[in-house]
């Protein structure tokens, strides 16, 4: 009797690792991300009426988020550097949704002038009143070996990425320190906590915001209501590679090459308002085999090693071949074309 019971436990168990692994074979999140999209709080119900800034407004992941956010009837602040292109999404938004125009602010913003964070700030409260979410979307990243790039570009990443990143977060904090509550999230990258090739200063500037934003975290244990969300996510179909540095400042990517292997945006920011509705610390999102790298960085680092080197060999080779490093990064080095 207590036999047939053990081979029922075995069994039971070896059904539900089985099951695990094919659905890992298939995701495209972190387990607890994926579960919260499941069985966790709607974005719908969550954002209903929350005001929610939005740096990077003006394309890619932050162009998205804005326009998913305004289906959900948020209340919306565009924040990037081209104003044109804001009203371009402001519409869009109006469009796609019932809310009326005073209920999306746009608000031209240069992270890198951060002597006007503070005033930007006050214009966002003067606006609405409160600030229920501050998304830093805004960045650029890069596309070029360390031994061809200009310090000067490295300097430009950090200023860019990390220091105009936790100017505005301190603006907003300091808001959301007087009432309780409020979130931030930081759309980080998995280079955020993993070595990638051909980007080594915006690797070093995600992984900057990923100890900073850890850590800030660690100091507001007193406030329970202010969730610090780090969000990863792995190659996404985006603006990011045509806007990226290269070894040189002003000198622009010669081609975006082939994004078709990308997880959608529409997909990442999905993903993305569903972790921070449940208030998830830090999500990963990626396809596969991006979403296993990130597991193996975080639970056999010396596994990860192995198969990141293999990679990056081909990824590097094809680089400097003039080949487009991300459609061939699990191919086999070729000869360029004479």
């Amino acid at each position: 009797m207590e036999t047939c019971w053990l081979c029922v436990v075995l069994s039971a168990i070896a059904v539900y690792v089985i099951t695990q692994f094919i659905r890992f074979l298939f995701a495209d999140g972190d387990f607890t991300l994926l579960w919260a999209a499941r069985f966790g709080t709607s974005p719908e119900s969550t954002f209903r009426g929350k005001v929610v800034w939005v740096t990077g407004a003006s394309s890619g992941i932050g162009e998205e988020l804005c326009l998913q956010l305004a289906s959900f009837h948020a209340r919306l602040v565009l924040s990037a550097r081209r104003e044109k292109e804001l009203e371009r999404v402001k519409q869009m938004c109006l469009e796609r949704s019932s809310l009326k125009d005073d209920d999306i602010l746009v608000l031209p913003l240069d992270l890198l002038d951060r002597a006007s964070h503070k005033e930007k700030t006050v214009a966002v409260l003067k606006h609405f009143g409160t600030i229920d979410l501050l998304i830093n979307n805004g960045g650029r990243s890069q596309r070029s070996l360390f031994v061809d790039t200009d310090v000067d570009v490295y300097q430009a990443l950090m200023e860019l990425n990390y220091l105009g990143t936790i100017s505005l977060t301190k603006q907003v904090l300091s808001h959301m320190l007087c009432h309780g509550k409020g979130s931030i999230a930081t759309v980080n990258s998995v280079a955020g906590f993993v070595g990638v090739p051909l980007g080594t200063g915006y690797a070093a500037s995600k992984h900057a915001l990923q100890g900073f934003f850890n850590s800030l975290r660690t100091e507001l244990t007193d406030y329970p209501d202010i969730t610090i969300s780090n969000i990863c996510p792995g190659p996404v179909v985006s603006s990011v590679v045509q806007n990226a540095f290269t070894e040189e400042l002003g000198k622009s990517v010669a081609s975006a090459g082939d994004q078709t292997h990308k997880m959608t945006v529409e997909r990442c920011v999905q993903l993305t308002l569903v972790g921070l509705a449940n208030r998830i610390k830090e999500m990963w999102i990626a396809d596969q085999p991006f979403l296993l790298f990130c597991y193996l960085w975080q639970y056999t680092p010396t596994v990860a090693w192995f198969l990141t080197n293999a990679f990056s060999k081909t990824r590097v080779q094809n680089f400097k071949t003039g080949l487009d490093a991300d459609s061939a990064y699990f191919s086999k080095p070729k000869v360029k074309a004479s």
